[in-house]
């Protein structure tokens, strides 16, 4: 049907039959929800959340594959690798699946609000600002996946469109506007969230949308309008303190403890009192290998189900163990930093001893690559060596005995590694699994995406003390998430030399795996570095001025706009900073 456009804002109206076409869910007629919103509301809202699952899914995988705290085991013919990749083209299903779920969402949330009155009921008003929030958070998402960083130029680069609600004839009334500007659609975020917060006055728990939620998010949306720390936009940055506030001096929310947070993946919503919003999953929505497709599924193979094709990168271990060795083997498993719980290796049956160490390979003709060595080990005495697949054999010199560091001088360079059993290689890559999206209430790969949590509200409100001068209130902020994770811990000072890097450092490696790495690094001006194993292009740098920071508009979307939707730049010549 010609109505039904492949732009997801339009297919959303398009559910059930041409009678209903501007109705978000389920077959009632207009008159119906309007007539008696209580009955109904429930249902509608039950149509917007629907959409929240099935956007997460492509969320996560533009959030978190772009980033450098995965690796994949080798190059794919999944649109996903694109993301990985940098390879960014207009034709890409995931792509597109990412724009489709979230247009729809926002198209049934304004139709909702577009319909009902407000000031019926605390009930319907509440329902209202669930739907607010929703809209807003979505285009908050959209528009840092698709527009610049806000540093860059927001008034005059491209954001997404806003499109809140459908016209009253669908056939002879529809035209759409180009793309806001990004300045223009985080004000429609503002808005939006600031009705949400306004409007909510039930907390229904971690699966709905709350006050605590739309301040939560507000909090990250003015932190992202915040600028860089060598150029802050203050005010913004106050902003960004001043919803963090509201979120931490609510008490609606607590920190889990170390050992609870060590299980964090395991909790349901409900359970959680870290949790702010999240896209709740149920088991029942998977059926069998489904799992396969879940998030988790491509970080883990567990019980049979998953992929486990994408595992830790290099970079990220080495944070975990900056402060101290985390050694995951099942007979000396200790774990320094708490979010390395989050981290399983697949050691094969044996503790086969070996040396693993990361080596730069270079082929005749061709770039330098980063790769893996398992070398043999054995020890005699105090004296550690090891051999290579050629049975060549080397000493190794200790660097931290007791943690079992030691390095090699191998191929004309030294590099430093550890004694470890052996695990499992995937191609040639040990198979690091990431667990953090999978066993929620131990099943399998089921994972209820995390959207807010305040553990990223604390260091929301670090990174903006810090760009606001005030440093002491930004290490009590920042040492409040480190020393949860590595007791004893905490940083000594921070100031205007180091702010940057230890407020980075901790947001990697909290945030890790919910979607957030990518954004962080461009919005503050970084470059994103990948110099580790895997079948990216390991020593380019990605600029935060580099047109591929931003994702592509999906064709199919601009061919069946009805109006013009300007596509992003496809080189850097067409990038506009200031």
């Amino acid at each position: 049907m010609k109505k039904i456009l492949a732009i997801a804002l339009v297919a959303a109206t398009a559910l059930t039959s041409c009678d209903i076409e501007r109705l978000p869910y389920g077959s009632m007629s207009a008159e119906q929800i309007t007539s008696d919103p209580s009955a109904s509301l429930d249902a509608l809202m039950n149509g917007v959340y629907a959409q929240l699952k099935t956007w997460s899914d492509p969320m996560h995988r533009c959030g978190e594959y772009a980033g450098d705290n995965m690796m994949i085991r080798g190059s794919s013919t999944d649109a996903f690798f694109e993301f990985i990749s940098y390879s960014r083209t207009p034709n890409n299903y995931r792509l597109q699946n990412f724009w489709d779920y979230g247009y729809k969402g926002i198209a049934q949330a304004s139709n909702i609000i577009n319909m009902i009155e407000e000031g019926q009921s605390e009930e319907i008003d509440n329902q209202l600002g669930e739907c607010y929030y929703v809209r807003g958070m979505l285009y908050f998402y959209f528009v840092r996946a698709y527009g610049r960083p806000y540093y860059q130029a927001p008034e005059k680069n491209l954001g997404v469109p806003i499109v809140n609600g459908t016209p009253d004839n669908i056939m002879t009334d529809l035209f759409m506007e180009d793309r806001a500007t990004v300045k223009e659609t985080y004000e429609q975020v503002i808005s939006d969230l600031k009705k949400a917060e306004e409007m909510l006055t039930i907390d229904k728990g971690p699966a709905y949308a709350s006050k605590g939620a739309a301040q939560a998010m507000l909090s990250r949306v003015y932190l992202y309008m915040s600028g860089t720390y060598e150029n802050p936009n203050q005010e913004y940055a106050r902003l960004a303190v001043e919803y963090a506030d509201k979120v931490i001096n609510s008490g609606d929310y607590s920190l889990l403890n170390r050992d609870q947070f060590m299980k964090y993946n395991t909790l349901t919503p409900e359970n959680n009192d870290e949790s702010i919003f999240v896209v709740k999953r149920v088991a029942s929505e998977f059926s069998g290998y489904d799992h396969y497709y879940g998030i988790g599924g491509m970080y883990a193979n567990i019980g049979g189900m998953g992929w486990g094709e994408m595992y830790a990168s290099a970079k990220y271990i080495d944070l975990l163990n900056e402060t101290g060795r985390n050694d995951w083997r099942p007979d000396h498993y200790r774990i320094v930093d708490a979010r390395a719980a989050f981290i399983e290796p697949t050691y094969e049956d044996g503790n086969k001893l070996v040396f693993r160490f990361i080596k730069k390979e270079q082929e005749k003709g061709s770039d330098p690559i980063l790769n893996y060595a398992q070398f043999d080990a054995e020890r005699n005495g105090a004296t550690v060596t090891c051999k290579d697949a050629e049975k060549n054999s080397y000493t190794l010199t200790p660097v931290n005995e007791e943690e079992e560091i030691y390095e090699i001088n191998y191929g004309g360079a030294t590099y430093q590694g550890v004694l470890d059993y052996y695990i499992s290689l995937n191609r040639v890559y040990p198979q690091f699994y990431i667990t953090k999206c999978s066993r929620e209430g131990e099943d399998s790969h089921l994972h209820s995406p995390i959207i807010s949590r305040l553990g990223e509200i604390y260091l929301n409100r670090a990174e903006a003390y810090a760009k606001l001068g005030q440093y002491s209130q930004a290490l009590t902020d920042l040492n409040t998430i480190r020393e949860r994770s590595i007791p004893g811990a905490g940083y000594v000072s921070l100031d205007e030399e180091d702010a940057a890097e230890k407020i980075d450092k901790e947001r990697q490696l909290e945030l890790a795996y919910q979607a957030e790495r990518s954004y962080d690094v461009f919005r503050n001006g970084k470059p994103l570095t990948r110099r580790f194993p895997g079948p990216h292009k390991q020593f380019e740098d990605v600029s935060a001025t580099d047109y591929r920071v931003t994702y592509y508009i999906p064709q199919d979307a601009i061919n069946a706009y009805p109006g013009t939707l300007t596509q992003n730049p496809t080189d850097n010549g067409g990038v506009v900073l200031n």
